[in-house]
C-alpha cells in the first residue's frame, strides 16, 4: 500500500503556496453546480456595478463642486479684510501689507453696500460693489465674463454701473439706460430724513453664471461708492486673490495675527462654510448608500462560498486526511472569495475611471436616443456633467470593496475549517 506523506511535508511550488492553487483552482474550474458559478458571477458583477457606481457619482459630484467654487470664487476674493463698524479708515498701510504677503497675487480696496435699483416700474435690491476697476482685473474673473462693456468703462465721477444679466432682465434695463440707485444711508431735509437718490447710467452687463450674482450684484466706480454712501477716504475692507486657494485659512491666520484688533481676515472658505459642507454631507451620503451596492455583492460573495464549502465537502476531507490543516482548508476559501472580490473590483475600478473619462459622450449618446436632456440650459446655470477624477477616491473606493469581499469570506472559511473527515465522507 502506497505510504502518503501529509502536504505539510511535500516540497510545495516554489512560486506559490498549494493554498493558493487549490483557492486559484476551486475559482477557475467548471463546478458540478452551475448554479454556484452563476451566483459567483453575479457576485463579481455586483461589486463591479458598485465600485463603478461609487467612482462616477463621487467624481461627479466633484466635478460640480468644482465648478461651481470657480463660479462662485470668479465674483468674490479669495481673502477679505474687514473692520468692525464695516469701514477701514488708513487702509492704505493694511493694502500694503496684504500685497506683500508671498502668496497674495493682487489686493485692492472695495466699497460695499446695500441698495435698491429702480428702473420704470421695476424696483429691485441689490448688493452694491465699489471696485478700483485696473485693480478688480487681478481679484475676479469679472473682466472676462462681460456681455456688454468692459469694467474700463467705470470712472470715477461718471456715475456708471455694470449689473447682472439677470438682474438687467429683471428691471428691463440695457446699455446706456438711466436708473435710479437707492441707498439706505439717509440724509437730513426740512422735511425729515430721507433716503439718498442717484441716477447711474448702465455701461455694462456681465454674466457670471450664478443666480446670486447675475441677479444681486451690482458694480459701480470706488469713488462713486464713496460718495453713495458717505464714506469719505475710507473703503469697506481690502479684497485679494491667493496663488493657492486651498492655502486661504492659512493666509488668514497669518494674516490676522498681524493686522490690529479691529481688523478681520475672511478667507473664501469661512464666506461659504454652509455651502462646502452642506457638498460634503451629501458626498458622505451619496457614498452609504451606493455602497450598499458593495454590500449586496458581498453577501454574495458569502453564499457563493458557503454553497461551495457544501459541495466540496469530499475535497475538504480528503485534504484534511492528506495532512491540511484547518488553517490551510480556511485559507483556501479566503483565496477564492477574495478573488472573487478582486475581479468584480478590478472591473469596477477600470468601468469608473473609463465611464467618467468619457461621461459627456455617454450623456450625450442617452440623450440623442431617447430624445431627452438631463440638464436644460434654461433652467440649469451648469448644462453639462463636469467631472474630477481623483485617485486618493478611486483608492479608496478599491480599497473598500476589497476589504468588504475579504470579510464576506470569513464565514464561510471557518465553516469550511471546522468540517470534520470522517463526518464529510461517511455518505461518499
Amino acid at each position: 500500500m502506497a505510504h502518503f506523506a501529509p502536504l505539510s511535508t511535500l516540497p510545495l511550488h516554489s512560486l506559490q503556496p498549494f493554498e493558493l492553487l487549490i483557492g486559484l483552482r476551486y475559482t477557475r474550474a467548471k463546478r458540478r453546480n452551475h448554479f454556484i458559478s452563476f451566483i459567483s458571477l453575479i457576485s463579481m458583477l455586483g461589486m463591479a456595478l458598485g465600485v463603478t457606481a461609487l467612482i462616477v457619482v463621487l467624481s461627479v459630484m466633484n466635478g460640480f463642486q468644482k465648478e461651481i467654487r470657480a463660479r462662485m470664487l470668479g465674483a468674490s476674493p479669495h481673502l477679505e479684510i474687514v473692520a468692525d463698524g464695516g469701514r477701514i479708515a488708513d487702509w492704505q498701510p493694511v493694502l500694503e501689507q496684504v500685497a506683500q504677503h508671498p502668496l497674495v497675487a493682487a489686493a485692492a480696496p472695495y466699497v460695499a453696500g446695500q441698495g435698491m435699483l429702480s428702473f420704470g416700474q421695476s424696483v429691485q435690491g441689490v448688493m452694491v460693489r465699489g471696485i478700483d476697476p485696473q485693480r478688480e482685473t487681478g481679484i475676479t474673473d469679472l473682466a472676462g465674463k462681460m456681455k456688454l462693456g468692459t469694467l474700463g468703462d467705470l470712472h470715477n465721477g461718471e456715475f456708471s454701473i455694470i449689473i447682472g444679466s439677470d438682474l438687467a432682465r429683471a428691471l428691463g434695463a440695457r446699455v446706456d439706460d438711466k436708473i435710479l440707485l437707492i441707498a439706505p444711508q439717509g440724509q437730513i431735509t426740512p422735511a425729515g430724513m430721507v433716503p439718498r437718490l442717484k441716477q447711474f447710467r448702465v455701461s455694462g452687463i456681465f454674466e457670471l453664471g450664478m443666480a446670486p450674482y447675475d441677479g444681486n450684484l451690482a458694480l459701480i466706480h470706488i469713488g462713486d461708492a464713496q460718495k453713495l454712501f458717505q464714506l469719505g477716504d475710507n473703503v469697506t475692507g481690502i479684497s485679494s486673490k491667493l496663488r493657492d486657494i486651498e492655502r486661504a485659512p492659512m493666509v488668514a491666520a497669518e494674516l490676522q495675527s498681524q493686522l490690529p484688533r479691529e481688523l478681520y481676515a475672511n478667507d473664501w472658505t469661512h464666506q461659504n462654510v454652509n455651502y462646502f459642507k452642506a457638498v460634503q454631507t451629501e458626498k458622505r451620503m451619496m457614498f452609504i448608500i451606493l455602497s450598499l451596492i458593495v454590500a449586496v455583492a458581498a453577501f454574495n460573495i458569502v453564499s457563493t462560498l458557503v454553497m461551495a464549502v457544501t459541495d466540496k465537502q469530499a475535497d475538504i476531507a480528503i485534504l484534511r486526511t492528506l495532512g491540511a490543516s484547518p488553517h490551510s482548508i480556511m485559507r483556501i476559501f479566503i483565496v477564492q472569495g477574495v478573488i472573487i472580490g478582486m475581479i468584480g473590483t478590478l472591473a469596477g475600478v477600470l468601468g469608473g475611471i473609463t465611464l467618467t473619462l468619457n461621461l459627456d459622450s455617454v450623456i450625450g449618446f442617452i440623450e440623442q436616443l431617447f430624445g431627452i436632456q438631463f440638464l436644460a440650459k434654461d433652467v440649469y446655470y451648469i448644462s453639462d456633467f463636469p467631472t474630477d477624477l481623483r485617485s486618493g477616491e478611486v483608492i479608496a473606493v478599491a480599497a473598500f470593496s476589497f476589504l468588504v469581499s475579504l470579510l464576506a469570506t470569513l464565514y464561510p472559511s471557518w465553516r469550511a475549517a471546522q468540517t470534520q473527515p470522517a463526518e464529510a465522507l461517511r455518505y461518499e
